[in-house]
């Protein structure tokens, strides 16, 4: 149909625009335009409106749905909704484009891909690295089928297997490159286990970025820099915290309450930022929101909370409780990212050993450094 050509040709010409197309790797939009997002999209989509999801039909709306699925850059397409929160997506072309490019995949490379989801992102790794070179892992039942589905009437020689990424696929390995499709909180061992001496893992870390590692000559670590800045869906059945702030927030007094004297906007407008206090604080969720006062900012555990509430005049007051002192861990994070000269996230970089793994800034030995995980110290 003629609307699915004009929406390719749109979101083609913004990436052109943005320079997002990789020159190292030309492979991939000759993949993308021979790969049709429209044709790995379930006939039903849906779209945020402010307050839930909200279907959207190939066969009753077709103009909306193809928009839909050719959004701009950095749109995904929801394609599966689970007690109302997004649970499977094809993601925005912005980011499979370049975690493709950090991947580095050649001809004759055999691939394992973790999260098939709609099964467009196997048929471009399969384009590239050739017939019978790819397998891809899928949690859902459901979508591992529709997935092999679409990829065997695409012609895309991809073999689906229902089971849980974390634990990769030996059947197979071991493999030159491995590639998540869902944000992980730690790199599964059997990851870097499956993946030869030399071969490299890329992989969506902490829902901020992605992070491309290469597998040690001994097979005992995989280290490496992270690659871009994203938004990633996590794997299935994890969360940063199991309550939302108003849960924990509760009906009572804060229990300390004090001014705060810096500018919040970098804590609104910096991914930067906001990714070091990932990295130092993992269990601390971070919102923000503006308004006639100002930036305000709320910050919850699963047990202590931290309201920062502009008042307008320039003053923001931070209201807290439970047993952390969440506005003053933040603004001490905060400091230390300053001190440490505003490190960016492509300052950044993973070690993964089979003892644990950790997030270093500018050098992997002589850097500062952080447990990659730590949410079991939540408090």
């Amino acid at each position: 149909m003629a609307v699915f050509g004009e929406q390719r040709e749109r979101l083609a010409s913004a990436m052109e625009e943005r320079g997002t197309w990789p020159a190292r790797s030309p492979w991939i939009r000759q993949a993308v335009d021979a790969v049709p997002r429209h044709d790995f999209a379930p006939p039903r989509l849906w779209h945020w409106d402010g307050h839930s999801y909200l279907p959207i039909d190939r066969d009753t709306d077709t103009d909306r749905w193809a928009h839909e699925v050719y959004g701009g850059p950095d749109d995904a397409a929801v394609t599966q909704v689970t007690d109302g929160l997004a649970s499977s997506s094809l993601s925005c072309q912005g980011v499979v484009v370049d975690m493709l490019d950090s991947l580095q995949l050649e001809p004759g490379h055999r691939v394992l891909e973790l999260g098939t989801g709609t099964g467009w992102n196997a048929a471009l790794l399969a384009y590239r690295a050739g017939p019978g070179h790819v397998t891809s892992i899928e949690v859902d039942h459901t979508l591992a089928a529709q997935a092999q589905a679409r990829l065997d009437a695409a012609g895309a020689p991809v073999d689906v297997h229902v089971g849980d990424g974390a634990q990769g696929r030996t059947a197979g390995a071991s493999y030159d490159r491995v590639i998540a499709t869902y944000a992980v909180e730690e790199v599964p061992w059997p990851w870097v286990a499956q993946t030869r001496p030399g071969g490299r893992i890329v992989t969506p870390w902490g829902r901020l970025g992605h992070v491309a590692l290469t597998v040690a000559d001994d097979g005992r670590s995989a280290t490496g820099w992270f690659q871009g800045l994203a938004q990633f869906m996590p794997a299935r059945g994890t969360g940063t915290t199991s309550r939302g702030f108003a849960q924990v927030r509760g009906n009572g007094p804060a229990e300390d309450e004090r001014p705060v004297v810096r500018d919040l906007a970098p804590l609104r407008d910096s991914l930067h930022l906001l990714f070091a206090l990932r990295v130092a604080l993992p269990d601390v969720t971070v919102t923000t929101a503006t308004d006639a006062d100002g930036v305000n900012a709320w910050l919850h555990t699963t047990t202590s909370w931290a309201a920062l509430s502009a008042a307008g005049d320039g003053r923001t007051i931070a209201y807290q409780g439970g047993p952390r002192r969440l506005a003053d861990d933040v603004e001490h994070a905060w400091d230390a990212w300053t001190t440490n000269g505003s490190p960016d996230l492509y300052d950044h970089g993973m070690t993964v050993t089979p003892a644990g793994q950790y997030v270093w800034a500018r050098d992997a030995a002589t850097g500062p450094r952080w447990p990659a995980n730590r949410l079991s110290l939540a408090g």
